[in-house]
């Protein structure tokens, strides 16, 4: 049966409709590699905080649970601020509301570069992440209408393996300056000055597709009707997206983006500047795991549309698990060897977006996935919140590697064996959909349910 996220549709239902095409290819991909962009400079204070935390750490004389609640603070605001701006863009259009939540917010992330204390810089950090909470469920409702179900795996594999690049340009960039006296602050003020500038580029030249505009029966108006109570509580009752919320709370896959450099130097030995070295290496793997993910989502979902979904996501978990205790567990030696092993956890954790968006994506109506998102990153930020605050206790109390043990290992482990859950409401979610899709197809039935 439907989930009561969607109306049931008729037994038999009329052909759909011509509609007007969507935007062409080539400018659909040009408004996915803007968005990239500006997902890519919407986490450049996170880079700061990750790769500077070491230099930073000497500086004000924090212990390793600082960075734990700094990630958590900005996390935690995420879970709030992030329905608040989904909600604004209802009555204002989405790129005027992106513009100011991930680009001209950015001056919060420079004012973090003039912080003289651990409360000041806690304070300016969640500022700053109370506004880029509105990028990630905007930019992939933005995603939902600019591509159809078919090819959205490969365009959030595009769209991530771009937000990917720019920060693995900025990794090394920014370790460069942990040999240079408050060379932490600097990189906070050129992240914030870089999120300014895409603010004003997404003004500029982002276009909006309409809300629906790549799906049959929606006619993509600019704006999402207003959500009502009904509304909601049906979205609360979908099950697909239920399961995947509570996948994304009890995910360690973050940890190492936040506590990797970290871990190279206090568990292993080797130098801020040096162990901020792997970054690029990590980052092309995942750039590429990104692609390719997204593509092989697409096929395994055209060959088995009611379980590839799943499927791919739990062999990307659990064999991101086994991959994270031999990379955490051993001490290798040399750099290299670490390069080489956080690459394939990058590599392995990039095809998530080429899978979890999509499913959301094909369970939920398009006037409420930007919603959808919304509370799915809620709960991944609230996650990543209580894992880095765990990781920053656990690491002072016992040290990162048993940490990592049990966060990145065994909860990973458990994580993957939560996606069995998801078989069989997907595949009745997503038929509901198809099904209120063709209902509102049949001449006559073109508004939104």
């Amino acid at each position: 049966m439907p989930t009561d996220a969607v109306p049931s549709a008729p037994s038999q239902a009329a052909p759909p409709p011509a509609k007007a095409p969507p935007p062409s290819a080539p400018r659909r991909w040009r408004q996915l590699s803007l968005l990239g962009g500006l997902l890519s400079v919407d986490n450049s204070e996170s880079s700061v905080l990750s790769v500077l935390f070491p230099a930073l750490r000497a500086a004000l004389g924090l212990p390793l649970a600082a960075l734990g609640q700094l990630v958590a603070a900005s996390k935690l605001v995420t879970v709030i601020a992030g329905p608040v701006w989904v909600a604004l863009a209802r009555r204002w259009p989405r790129k005027n509301v992106l513009a100011v939540c991930c680009g001209f917010w950015g001056v919060w992330t420079a004012s973090m570069g003039l912080a003289q204390n651990f409360v000041q810089l806690l304070v300016l950090a969640t500022v700053a992440a109370a506004g880029f909470a509105g990028g990630g469920p905007l930019v992939n409702g933005l995603m939902a209408d600019l591509f159809d179900d078919a090819s959205r795996g490969r365009a959030a594999g595009v769209l991530y393996g771009i937000a990917a690049l720019g920060l693995g340009v900025a990794g090394p960039v920014l370790g460069l300056l942990a040999d240079v006296e408050n060379g932490w602050r600097y990189g906070f003020f050129a992240s914030g000055a870089v999120q300014v500038l895409f603010g004003v580029l997404i003004l500029a030249f982002l276009y909006e597709p309409g809300v629906g505009a790549t799906e049959s029966g929606n006619v993509g108006k600019a704006a999402a009707p207003r959500l009502t109570r009904a509304q909601l509580r049906g979205l609360l009752r979908n099950r697909t997206l239920l399961l995947i919320c509570v996948q994304r709370l009890t995910t360690g896959q973050f940890i190492l983006i936040s506590f990797g450099v970290t871990f190279l130097v206090d568990e292993r030995g080797f130098s801020n500047a040096t162990a901020s070295l792997v970054t690029p290496a990590v980052t092309i793997a995942y750039l590429l795991g990104t692609f390719l993910g997204g593509f092989l989502a697409d096929r395994v979902h055209r060959r088995r549309p009611r379980a590839g979904r799943i499927a791919a996501m739990q062999t990307a978990i659990v064999t991101y698990a086994v991959l994270a205790c031999v990379a955490t567990q051993i001490d290798w030696g040399p750099l290299w060897v670490y390069a080489v092993l956080f690459s394939l956890l990058g590599a392995v954790q990039s095809v998530n977006p080429g899978i979890n968006r999509p499913i959301v994506m094909s369970v939920v109506v398009p006037e409420l996935r930007s919603t959808a998102f919304a509370l799915m990153l809620s709960a991944e930020a609230a996650g990543w919140a209580l894992s880095s605050l765990l990781v920053g206790h656990l690491g002072d109390a016992f040290g990162l590697q048993t940490a990592f043990l049990w966060l990145t290992v065994v909860l990973m482990l458990a994580n993957g064996a939560l996606v069995t859950l998801l078989y069989r409401p997907y595949a009745r979610d997503a038929a509901a959909l198809q099904a209120e899709l063709t209902r509102r197809a049949a001449p006559g039935r073109t508004e939104h349910a």
